[in-house]
């Protein structure tokens, strides 16, 4: 279902960089998605990836280091949930705080953001800003407008022919593509 990524496993510096780059923003939307405060997300991903520092050597290719960064990312969201569960037992209140179905929803929504993502960062300059500023930033047609020093219908033309181009780069993903017009557009 999801694009194949290898990332050539020979020195360490350049794989590392490369899986960060590859993975970062997946695991903390998935995190995210967990946990309540994106900081408490974004400090369980960098302990995932010094994890993976620590390890690198053990891994030969990046289904294997994938499959290590999601199990660790998981395992310490969960650590996180009985900690806070050990906490309100403590002060008599017994409030199950986590349900283990959101898991597997949350690190698929994780790894589809992830390719539109990559799909948004691969499309031309004018429809990746019209893109950007209208679905990161939230501004409307003609707040883009103003702010790109362009008319109206070319940010309604720069949009269409994105979402064309990003329709034509994930048709081969039908949960990127429910996701992208369910959620997103």
């Amino acid at each position: 279902m999801f694009q194949k990524v290898h990332v050539e496993l020979k020195n360490k510096e350049q794989s590392f960089a490369a899986i960060f780059d590859l993975f970062h923003d997946r695991l903390l939307l998935f995190a995210q998605g967990m946990l309540d405060t994106k900081e408490e997300a974004a400090d369980i991903v960098q302990d995932a990836f010094v994890a993976l520092w620590q390890r690198m050597d053990n891994f030969s290719d990046t289904a294997a280091v994938k499959v290590f960064l999601y199990l660790t990312v998981k395992n310490k969201c969960l650590n996180v949930f009985k900690h806070e569960e050990v906490r309100r037992r403590y002060h008599h209140l017994s409030i199950p705080l986590y349900d283990e179905k959101p898991v597997m929803i949350k690190l698929i929504e994780a790894e589809v953001l992830g390719e539109i993502r990559r799909a948004i960062a691969r499309l031309p300059k004018g429809c990746r800003d019209v893109i950007s500023l209208g679905y990161y930033e939230g501004l409307r047609n003609h707040e883009i407008a103003a702010h790109l020093n362009v008319s109206v219908n070319t940010v309604k033309t720069q949009k269409a022919r994105a979402l064309r181009l990003m329709r034509d780069m994930l048709k081969k993903q039908p949960l990127h593509m429910l996701f992208l017009f369910g959620k997103i557009f």
